[in-house]
């Protein structure tokens, strides 16, 4: 059965949801449902199994968080819901929005857990008991096996960006997991495309799915979407081109290789631009700090492959750019549905070259509009000098692990060091690091005012973060 969302997005008022749950949504600000919130909750809380189309972005966090909590009993420490996700971005993401809409209850636990930290710790954590855990499939076999976690007492599980899951080979590992679940439980599968696994999963471990597809289109009026032929030995460069005339403070660029990722970086970099590369093969700690200095604002082109991006979930992007075309048309609407999110308008920039016409076709039938064509010739460089991107990021050796908060970090800059709050952008607290954004062109004098002072009356080492 496939559903679709009505057109008037009803309020949360209108789902069988306590009230202390309707009031923190409203603290929250979510006032009107997503689409895809509007179609999946009502089957979702009346405990049907189901298969929902929907996108990084779409609201769909909230649509399957939601729905586990309702199952949820606070006085019972067991794992009661389990959510798998692709990556530790994105279940760091899961947990964080989880907990914000548990806050109406009282003490809900909920225990991440991903690769890229000891197990000691997590472990630690699921002695003392958890309601709720969301984590990779790889980090929940291995405490599975070693009988750290007890998943007897679940009611829900659910598979979040199922397709990608699948993409990255986890299918075995899923299937490990379901099996250890009780066979009485309510499974939530969210997958932005529709793979071949996806039927196999729900046909193995799913009992009767409801189908949900909201539909991923953005209006035209939304996202300004421009298409340039190129021959392909002129990509790289016209990227710099659309930089320099358009002069988005953000933009991401995608390209369907990580060599192309690798060469279009070098190029950019190489032309003054601040650009960082995010594809498969890098470490987890490479990728936290390409992330981190991107989300800031200190980088102001990330060059990815879809898989890499895949999860991310980054506010006001000025731009997408897509420099390879994708094949499969449903990716480039994910792609550009980036940009132009909540009231702000987007810029879809595409380059295309004669080999890629028939994937174009494609991609106007699925969008039912014929595509914008402008000539190369068109871009000239705007506004003087090089796309700078606003801020700098400096990290702070010590993180969780040294108890740093960033109340703590954004204290000491604007106490004994003199600088002001707006001088301050994103502070993110990792595991063993702090990273800070500060304006451009106040970075070296932080660098040595921290280096020199104190945070919460320790020295701390600093050092500024470059491309």
């Amino acid at each position: 059965m496939t559903s679709s969302p009505p057109h008037q997005a009803p309020g949360f008022a209108s789902l069988a949801l306590n009230p202390t749950t309707l009031a923190n949504l409203q603290q929250l600000g979510y006032l009107q449902m997503t689409p895809i919130q509007a179609a999946a909750l009502p089957p979702a809380l009346l405990g049907h199994d189901l298969i929902a189309q929907a996108s990084t972005g779409s609201g769909k966090t909230a649509a399957f968080g939601l729905a586990l909590l309702a199952r949820l009993n606070p006085r019972c420490f067991g794992v009661q819901a389990l959510v798998l996700c692709p990556t530790r971005e994105l279940a760091d993401q899961v947990s964080a929005e989880i907990r914000r809409l548990a806050r109406a209850e009282e003490n809900i636990k909920v225990v991440t857990l991903c690769g890229g930290v000891p197990l000691r710790g997590q472990a630690q954590s699921l002695s003392h008991g958890a309601h709720i855990v969301v984590g990779t499939p790889g980090r929940v076999m291995d405490h599975l096996e070693r009988k750290h976690l007890a998943l007897d007492q679940l009611n829900t599980l659910v598979l979040d960006e199922a397709d990608r899951m699948l993409d990255m080979g986890f299918f075995d590992d899923i299937a490990t997991v379901a099996r250890q679940c009780p066979k009485n439980r309510q499974t939530l599968l969210f997958s932005a495309t529709y793979p071949e696994g996806i039927a196999k999963l729900s046909q193995q471990f799913m009992k009767e799915p409801q189908r949900i597809t909201v539909q991923a289109q953005h209006s035209a009026g939304k996202i300004e979407q421009r298409w340039y032929e190129v021959k392909s030995s002129e990509r790289l460069h016209a990227v710099s081109l659309l930089l320099a005339h358009f002069r988005p403070e953000s933009s991401i660029a995608f390209c369907n290789t990580k060599q192309q990722c690798r060469d279009l970086v070098a190029v950019l970099q190489a032309q003054g631009f601040s650009a960082l590369a995010l594809y498969g093969e890098l470490e987890q700690r490479e990728r936290d700090q390409v992330l981190v200095q991107f989300a800031n604002r200190s980088c102001s082109v990330l060059v990815a492959t879809d898989v890499a991006a895949r999860g991310l979930d980054i506010a006001d992007l000025a731009a997408v750019i897509n420099v390879d075309v994708t094949p499969d048309s449903e990716v480039h609407i994910h792609r550009i549905g980036r940009t132009g999110r909540g009231d702000a308008e987007g810029l879809a920039l595409n380059l295309v070259s004669m080999d890629e016409m028939g994937s174009v076709g494609k991609i106007e039938v699925l969008q039912g509009r014929a595509s914008q064509w402008s000539p190369l010739s068109d871009l000239t460089p705007t506004g003087s000098g090089p796309l700078v991107p606003p801020m700098a990021t400096i990290q702070i050796i010590g993180g969780r692990k040294e108890k740093i908060r960033a109340g703590d970090v954004l204290g000491a800059l604007t106490g004994d060091m003199g600088f002001s709050r707006e001088q301050v952008g994103k502070i993110n607290v990792n595991e063993f690091s702090t990273y800070v954004a500060v304006q451009r062109g106040i970075a070296a004098q932080v660098v040595s005012r921290l280096n020199a002072g104190r945070v919460k009356g320790k020295s701390v080492k600093a050092r500024l973060v470059t491309d």
